[in-house]
């Protein structure tokens, strides 16, 4: 609702005080009162009750056309989503995370956006949405949508009528047009595989126009403020039907300015502030996440003051992780920690190994790039632009050991993880399909036709399943997963759970204790709240090494203290003054909970959960 609305609305009601009260919010972006007669204001909230749940947070990243297909057109759908929402509670996953799901041309997956508020009609209906989005939050599970606002779809109604609209006028003025090619020469090409030039030329509008990724992808203008009231009249239509939260797409080009990168410009975040400011002042309980891949110290200023961004990508040390694996060395993860700035309070980062986009090595030195080349994309099919395009269990060679142990780092670094859907049972990746889709393959449910996720053709699948002897259904699936309790999908769902009863992995400090061996990466996580009594201190001891490895630690401030391994809940010997020594298998990782010594060394309940 504009000012002038709110004027109109407000003068019509005998509540003036209220509207001068009401005026100050306004001027953050708050427009929404209720029909009571006294028109208070009042904020929606969202389906989670703790302001900080995203801290505690297991996120879950699927894409809807990938997940089930409901009506047989080889094309998952929300109602065949909603069929699945058990599965992923009974994983113990608490978060959603859609990928674009909006009416698109679909060059680019969805992320070239032709509506922001309306659901592609291959996926169903507005009303197919909400009755997922009621069911997830029956579940409590929230749902984080995907929401592109760099740039749209060239088929979208702003541009078409942009590109015919005269210069200087305010359809034109959505866009970032100009007469040459020459201005922001500085600015890097991302997509170097496919994109010689960030601009393009339009013959029906006479002029180039800005595009940060594909050339089907114009940037819009966000010096034009009709373009902000826009975003964030969409924004509010998702937020008014219930969503949680939004994870915004490609935030640091927002804004170009000649003569610099274009990236991460004062202007830049202006606009985002808005954006939480507008949010925060309609409604509670929901979070933003920001897709910045930068250093810790360039993505500091995207969580502001607590008043940008909720939640930032730690993209650094997703390589890192990998890096230290392979060079059976933990130096890479604590070096790029150590370069993690402190975030505010109300701020996390969001922790992942995989994601339906590539590996990427931008925030890599070139050294370290090309080592991560030859250590884990032997075959050049596996690369694309600055990145590797496979999945977790490919990049690990299908080692459980492996897989375990980086999922144990992601479930106990400091932050949220966000799991990418399959991972859990390891499925595999066809790096014969083009561009990044190889990782966006057709989960695998069971061993029937089409991996049980379509009853349509193979044929007509939006993708084919993947059938080779390794990586197929018929070898990897969830329904086979079940049905055996040593399965990585059991062990992930046991870890999740134990996961979610210590506030300590999402919330707590995290200090590394650096023995001598570094082939062994051991830290403490440490939480203490007197509003609630707790404190949790749990010690996470990793071995990097594809050998058995010897460690001795110093833990000598715990002493008397009595060690529990927290999966099997087995108390190891107290803790002393002494070097404490530990020996790890092939790339094992412990979790144990520093307890203070009783008189009987009985577990305190807090610690139990049945796996």
């Amino acid at each position: 609702m504009q000012r002038l609305e709110l004027h109109k609305e407000m003068t019509n009601s005998a509540a003036t005080t209220c509207f001068v009260e009401a005026s100050v919010y306004q001027i953050a972006g708050v427009s929404r009162f209720t029909d009571s007669s006294q028109d208070m204001l009042v904020k929606k909230a969202g389906s989670a009750t703790d302001p900080l749940w995203y801290k505690d947070a297991i996120i879950y990243e699927l894409h809807v056309r990938a997940f089930q297909d409901s009506n047989g057109d080889g094309i998952g759908d929300f109602p065949g989503l909603v069929s699945r929402l058990d599965y992923l509670q009974e994983l113990g996953v608490t978060c959603l995370w859609l990928l674009p799901f909006f009416p698109s041309p679909l060059k680019d997956d969805g992320y070239d956006i032709a509506n922001y508020v309306d659901v592609n009609p291959s996926y169903g209906t507005l009303e197919d949405f909400k009755r997922f989005l009621a069911a997830a939050h029956q579940r409590n599970m929230q749902v984080l949508v995907e929401l592109v606002i760099n740039h749209t779809s060239d088929q979208h109604p702003w541009f078409k009528a942009s590109r015919l609209a005269p210069p200087g006028s305010p359809e034109r003025n959505f866009y970032v047009w100009s007469d040459t090619d020459q201005i922001y020469k500085d600015v890097p090409i991302i997509f170097r595989d496919t994109e010689k030039s960030n601009w393009t030329w339009d013959e029906t509008a006479k002029a180039y126009y800005w595009h940060r990724f594909f050339s089907h992808q114009p940037d819009l203008n966000f010096d034009n403020p009709a373009v902000m009231e826009e975003v964030l009249k969409a924004m509010r239509f998702w937020l008014d039907l219930g969503v949680d939260g939004f994870r915004l797409d490609a935030i640091p080009y927002l804004v170009e300015r000649d003569g610099t990168a274009c990236e991460s410009l004062p202007e830049t975040h202006a606009i985002i502030k808005r954006i939480r400011a507008a949010i925060d002042a309609d409604y509670t309980n929901r979070f933003i996440l920001a897709e910045a891949n930068q250093w810790p110290d360039k993505v500091l200023p995207y969580f502001g003051n607590d008043d940008e961004c909720h939640m930032c990508f730690h993209f650094p040390l997703m390589p890192r992780i990998y890096m230290a694996l392979r060079q059976e060395d933990r130096l890479p993860i604590t070096d790029i920690i150590a370069q993690t700035p402190t975030i505010p309070d109300g701020c996390q980062w969001g922790l992942f190994l995989r994601n339906h986009d590539e590996l990427t090595l931008e925030m890599v030195t070139d050294d370290e790039r090309d080592y991560m080349y030859f250590a884990y994309s032997a075959d050049p099919r596996m690369r694309i632009n600055s990145g590797i395009r496979r999945r977790l269990a490919p990049l690990l060679d299908n080692n459980r050991h492996r897989i375990e142990l980086l999922n144990s780092l992601l479930f106990s670094f400091p932050g949220t993880p966000i799991m990418y859907y399959g991972d859990e049972i390891g499925m595999g990746d066809n790096i014969y399909l083009g561009d990044r889709n190889g990782v966006r393959t057709p989960m695998q449910w069971n061993s029937d036709r089409n991996a049980g996720f379509s009853t349509a053709v193979p044929e007509k699948l939006y993708f084919p399943v993947i059938m080779d002897p390794i990586w197929g259904y018929q070898a990897i699936n969830v329904e086979s997963e079940l049905a055996d309790q040593s399965s990585l999908l059991h062990w992930t769902r046991n870890m999740i759970a134990l996961r979610k009863l210590f506030r300590v992995f999402g919330r707590g400090t995290l200090e590394f204790l650096n023995p001598e061996n570094r082939k062994v990466l051991a830290y403490l996580r440490c939480y203490d709240d007197a509003a609630t009594n707790t404190n949790e201190t749990i010690l996470c001891v990793a071995n990097l090494s594809r050998f058995s490895q010897p460690v001795s630690l110093d833990l000598s401030q715990f002493a008397g203290r009595i060690p529990v391994e927290m999966l099997g809940y087995v108390p190891f010997p107290a803790i002393t003054t002494q070097p404490y020594p530990l020996t790890l298998s092939p790339y094992s990782c412990f979790w144990l909970e520093l307890q203070p010594a009783p008189e009987t060394h009985e577990l305190s309940e807090t610690s139990r959960v049945s796996l």
